[in-house]
């Protein structure tokens, strides 16, 4: 995972603002990108900060696991867009899938439809993967 610029060099870099270097010259002494020095440099102007800000997703948790679970356990057949609008709260699909992976639950399903009445269609002592010989020639 990438990681955040230091802050020695976040320091250097608007002390170089500071002494009235243009945004080209700073990106070519301190080897980074001219979008990087005027962000860094907008930040300070706008909100006061210089460091690094924290970074990945803020962890929040919107899905509760265990009622989550209780769905399941009513309505195991349910499918991922079933359980979110069971929840009733606003989050994506792939949440509830990452939750129900979380908590261990898979959405693997049965069969909706009964089993073929006419039987296999070949059979079961057969070889897998090897075309059958014919018994008979064509007649030429």
């Amino acid at each position: 995972m990438a990681t955040p610029y230091s802050q020695d060099l976040r320091d250097r870099v608007l002390a170089a603002y500071d002494r009235g270097m243009r945004t080209a010259q700073i990106a070519e002494v301190f080897c980074i990108s001219p979008a990087w020095a005027r962000r860094v440099r907008q930040r300070r102007r706008e909100t006061g900060e210089t460091s690094p800000r924290k970074m990945g997703s803020p962890g929040v948790i919107k899905i509760d696991r265990a009622r989550l679970a209780e769905l399941v356990r009513e309505r195991p057949d349910a499918t991922g867009p079933e359980l979110r609008a069971g929840l009733g709260v606003e989050c994506t699909d792939s949440a509830v899938y990452q939750a129900l992976h979380e908590l261990g639950l898979t959405l693997k399903k049965r069969r909706s439809t009964p089993p073929s009445r006419t039987g296999r269609t070949s059979p079961s002592d057969a070889p897998t993967g090897v075309p059958a010989r014919r018994t008979s020639t064509p007649d030429a």
